[in-house]
């Protein structure tokens, strides 16, 4: 009766700190929306220096939002940072000293989001005809987005494949689908609804990016409309109850994946179809969707326990860990940058682990912000140390010192490997930088506008 009662207490403890971090999530957004709608946005703004965001780099830590005197200058809106009353800023920079990953830059010209991304026509379609980009790798991280493209981009390909009076070939698929993430699974179930041939591959597991997003973490807060499923209406849903439906579409549909496969190259045939190479074999199809996200693939280091869902090798959205116990794995500037903006989040106990014995391999202005973060007792750093097993609620690390045991809800790895930009090179799709002011505009609008 005893241990029955203590259990109930931790989950009424877990449930009301739970609940606080996500009013304060929601409150924090809600006021960023309201200082937009109120500046119109996107204001003519300072003719002096100001913000310039590189949202592709932004991981959502929102240190700049605090670190600006000025207040509201900057907010969080989509889980990264944002200009919502540019005509505030007075371009003191505080904002790009606090910015953990360098992703602000303080410039003279009118106040924008920037990004290298692939050029994409109105269809999403690349500088290749037939190859396609969903989701987050073409712009914004947001899932009713990815949603809205990967349906979008199947009926372009089956409207084009009807105009040319293909024949059905066996042996070629109409449609090859790289990625079972929101954009991904989308297209794979608007090519079940129009009776398209189609081939989906995952190289980790269903779900993408949002399968690796924190236990109850807030992820879509607007109407979207599911292939097959239909509308789906609800404003504020956890990861785990969108996985949920997810698996319910997907078995209810009949969905095939080919989960743990990595696309390794795509390249043009005659003839207008596509030969995909994996890590399993060779495909053929007439059209291809990426639906990548931004992490690539990622070097796994092959420790026990690392298919936990706690492991991560990315890191996008800081603010959704508070008081956790966190180990970030790696001496890089990515990993360095990603325990900075962990442990600037309220609560958490940050571990960095790295091999050598000092951090060689980091840029100068990094090299001095972990020294101030780590001064400042926010983050522990264990130089010679490996990490050797993960567990349910602990870490192993192999130290020189010997085996040492941590508490732990969350790993981050950092250990290289290929990112997806890396793949559009070597299919041949074009990228340049890009302006997203308007697209976050947009998106800011219709939010505030349901707020």
């Amino acid at each position: 009766m005893e241990s029955v009662l203590i259990y109930s207490l931790f989950g009424l403890v877990a449930v009301v700190t739970l609940a606080g971090h996500l009013r304060r999530t929601r409150r924090r957004e809600r006021a960023a929306l309201e200082a937009a709608h109120r500046s119109g946005i996107a204001p003519p703004g300072p003719r002096a220096q100001h913000p310039h965001i590189d949202i592709s780099r932004c991981i959502g830590c929102a240190a700049c939002v605090d670190a600006c005197p000025e207040g509201m200058v900057l907010g969080m809106i989509g889980g990264k940072a944002a200009i919502v009353a540019a005509e505030k800023c007075i371009g003191h920079g505080l904002c790009a000293e606090a910015c953990p990953v360098g992703a602000i830059e303080i410039v003279m010209a009118h106040p924008t989001l920037a990004a290298d991304l692939p050029d994409l026509t109105p269809e999403h379609e690349t500088s290749i005809p037939g190859i396609f980009i969903v989701g987050e790798l073409g712009g914004l991280a947001l899932i009713k987005n990815a949603v809205n493209q990967g349906r979008d981009c199947v009926d372009t390909i089956a409207a084009r494949l009807r105009r040319a009076g293909m024949g059905r070939d066996e042996a070629v698929a109409d449609v090859c689908i790289v990625g079972a993430g929101p954009g991904g699974i989308s297209a794979s179930l608007r090519a079940v609804e129009r009776g398209l041939r189609y081939i989906t591959f995952e190289q980790d597991q269903v779900g993408g990016t949002v399968a690796k997003y924190p236990r109850q973490k807030l992820v879509m807060t607007s109407p979207v409309e599911f292939p097959i499923a239909g509308r789906f209406r609800k404003l504020e849903i956890s990861k785990e109850e969108l996985l949920h439906f997810w698996g319910r579409t997907v078995k209810q549909a009949g969905l095939r994946v080919n989960a743990g496969e990595t696309v390794l190259n795509v390249e043009p045939e005659t003839g207008g179809v596509f030969t995909v190479t994996t890590s399993r074999g060779r495909y053929s199809a007439r059209a291809i969707i990426l639906a990548l996200g931004r992490r690539g693939s990622p070097r796994k280091l092959g420790v026990p326990g690392e298919e936990l869902p706690k492991v991560m090798y990315g890191l996008i959205d800081a603010e959704a860990y508070q008081d956790c116990r966190i180990l970030v794995v790696g001496g890089g500037d990515s990993a360095v940058e990603a325990a900075m903006g962990l442990a600037h989040q309220p609560g958490n106990r940050v571990t960095l682990s790295y091999r050598g014995e000092q951090l060689t391999r980091i840029k100068a202005r990094n090299a001095q912000r972990i020294q101030a973060v780590t001064g400042a007792g926010r983050l522990q750093i264990v130089f010679g140390s490996n990490l050797r097993e993960v567990r349910d609620r602990a870490v192993l690390l192999e130290t020189e010192d010997g085996p040492r045991e941590l508490p732990n809800d969350y790993v981050f790895i950092f250990a290289g490997g290929v990112p997806p930009t890396t793949l559009l090179e070597k299919i041949g799709v074009r990228i340049g930088p890009h302006d997203l002011t308007e697209e976050v505009v947009q998106e800011a609008r219709l939010a505030a506008a349901g707020a």
